[in-house]
């Protein structure tokens, strides 16, 4: 099997990153063969190196407020080592047209909502106080737009009552645990996923209250 040379691109903790290299095993159609954070003190670094993946940082901050500059080094970076897809897992910045045309076709992202619904920030307490029943989480390619990208893949979870944005996000993060994984094995797998397909495949899930 040839597999996806996959890049995860992370600012912070990695839970999903972890999960994506949890999945990797015989059958997995993707390598993740680097991990590159635009935060030099992400703890997710730390998980890759653990697992026998390159790990970099690409410091945004190195490049003031020229955040091309800042782009082109990642997006070297990556050509460098021959990736072919790059994933989203918590990475904290928002991508310019520059590297988003530059990976068009090849850039996935996970949001935690099921879009369309609550785009952007703080969605677990935009959810709870728009009387939502359901939350849950999007994987999705990447567009310019923020989180408008075609969806590959959506989980559900339900709102409880006495909900707190913190909670819900506990429950939503095990759902992404399961959807990210998933989704990225059959974009990698030669499934009809691109954008524009009339009938893109998805990943239904529903987590329950635990």
């Amino acid at each position: 099997m040839t597999r996806k040379r996959v890049a995860v691109l992370i600012s912070g903790r990695g839970s999903n990153l972890q999960a994506l290299l949890d999945a990797q095993g015989p059958l997995c159609p993707y390598e993740i063969v680097v991990v590159v954070s635009n935060n030099p003190g992400a703890a997710g670094l730390d998980r890759a190196r653990e697992a026998g993946v390159e790990a970099a940082a690409v410091d945004h901050r190195v490049f003031g407020k020229d955040r091309a500059a800042f782009e082109r080094s990642l997006d070297a970076f990556l050509r460098d080592r021959n990736v072919e897809l790059v994933a989203l897992a918590g990475f904290m910045r928002v991508l310019t047209p520059f590297f988003v045309n530059a990976w068009a076709n090849r850039l996935i992202n996970i949001h935690p909502s099921l879009l369309p619904s609550f785009p952007g920030l703080d969605t677990h307490a935009r959810a709870i106080a728009a009387g939502a029943k359901l939350g849950g989480c999007s994987v999705h390619w990447v567009t310019e737009g923020v989180d408008a990208g075609p969806i590959i893949g959506q989980a559900a979870v339900p709102i409880l009552p006495g909900d707190t944005p913190e909670s819900l996000a506990a429950r939503t993060l095990d759902a992404e645990h399961m959807l990210y994984p998933a989704c990225l094995a059959l974009v990698c797998g030669g499934a009809p996923l691109l954008p524009g397909d009339a009938q893109p495949m998805l990943v239904n899930a529903f987590v329950e209250d635990r």
